[in-house]
């Protein structure tokens, strides 16, 4: 358990990097949904994942049409899981309550116990899945250092030849991770995953597309989701972090392995009931929450193009999607202390796993105004 709100900015906000809060008597965190804006409250750019359901998606969970979801007969689930298989481009889609589930579950698909999985090191399923990969699936995991949040061919291939002298060691499964969350939301392009993915089905490797923001990286490139998530032999889309779903994942692939993963949803105690009640928000959110993502990408450029017009060491290349990442060590400051110091003028960033480096992460809980506002205070709290 977090002692308080300092302990609890020592780790990033995603899904599987929670742990629970106790209650804290600072002020409270600033929610623009309505319009009602108070200034006493903070701007929560720690995660996209503190979004609420917005009054729309509450009216369509209310309404939701349900049945039994382990029967397969919860018409709202199995039409998220449609529109899900159609929007990645896949033959099949599973809904599961948690991305995390969805990433181990694929590794499971892909690879035998003792089998290596490939992955970039930084990336969410090697460093916070808890050890997964290795409890679930029974793999070895191989991290490559990466560029961006991405590997190239030939440190692919390399990794690829050196497994293969291991007595059936067999190299398995590629992860890649697009967005990438340690990387600052950064993008792959169409051509280096093509590239990639052709190497590693080369030799063999199933691949599987972390894509919890798939849907930011779609927008950014202005493709579809399914032109990038076809590349891949199997796809995880997350609907709790832009999307703005309470909680809820997709894994999509192929009709026979997804047979697959229907047994392991219920081993992994994911299935449900009436799961329509949340399969609602996301097929809302699909409907509502896609094209907006762009309005978060522009309020990340704008905040990182102020800050860095402030000062602070933000790397703007990597701003692509909605993330900001500040590197406050030219500043003098932990990563605590800024963290402590801009929660204090009343900003919420949160922290990454990189020693020295900070995030904000926009969303549509934040508006115009609160970007207007973070802009401005923020590099005067970290001065």
């Amino acid at each position: 358990m977090l002692a308080s709100w300092s302990a609890s900015c020592s780790a990033s906000f995603d899904a599987a990097e929670l742990s629970t809060p106790t209650t804290i008597t600072l002020r409270p965190y600033h929610r623009s949904h309505g319009g009602v804006h108070n200034a006493a409250a903070v701007i929560d750019l720690r995660s996209d994942t503190v979004t609420r359901p917005t009054a729309g998606m509450r009216q369509a969970i209310a309404a939701a049409e349900v049945g039994d979801e382990q029967m397969r007969e919860d018409p709202s689930v199995n039409a998220l899981q449609e529109r899900a298989a159609s929007l990645l481009g896949q033959e099949w889609a599973l809904f599961l309550p948690t991305a995390t589930m969805a990433n181990q579950i694929a590794l499971k698909l892909h690879a035998r116990p003792g089998d290596v999985l490939v992955a970039e090191e930084l990336s969410h399923v090697l460093i916070y899945e808890f050890g997964g990969p290795a409890v679930h699936a029974g793999v070895i995991s191989v991290g490559i250092a990466g560029e961006h949040g991405r590997v190239t061919p030939e440190q692919l291939a390399a990794v690829v030849r050196r497994s293969a002298y291991d007595v059936d060691q067999r190299p398995a499964v590629l992860s890649l991770e697009n967005t990438h969350n340690s990387a600052g939301g950064t993008v792959w392009p169409l051509a280096d995953l093509d590239a990639i993915v052709q190497v590693a089905h080369e030799h063999g490797l199933g691949v599987h597309l972390d894509g919890a923001r798939l849907i930011n990286a779609a927008v950014a490139q202005g493709v579809s989701p399914a032109e990038i998530a076809r590349r891949c032999d199997t796809v995880t889309l997350c609907l709790s972090k832009g999307l703005g779903c309470p909680l809820g994942a997709i894994l999509a692939g192929p009709a026979g392995m997804l047979e697959r993963a229907w047994r392991e949803k219920h081993l992994f105690g994911g299935a449900m009931r009436q799961a329509g009640v949340v399969a609602a928000a996301g097929l809302y959110a699909l409907d509502h929450h896609v094209e907006r993502l762009a309005d978060d990408h522009r309020r990340a450029r704008h905040l990182a193009e102020a800050w860095h017009g402030a000062g602070l060491s933000v790397d703007l290349e990597r701003v692509q999607t909605n993330f900001v990442q500040i590197d406050v060590a030219p500043l003098g400051l932990s990563r605590q202390e800024a963290l402590d110091r801009l929660r204090a003028a009343g900003v919420g960033l949160s922290a990454t796993i990189h020693d020295s480096i900070i995030r904000a992460v926009t969303h549509l809980d934040v508006d115009d105004d609160d970007v207007e506002r973070a802009a401005a205070v923020v590099p005067g709290a970290l001065q």
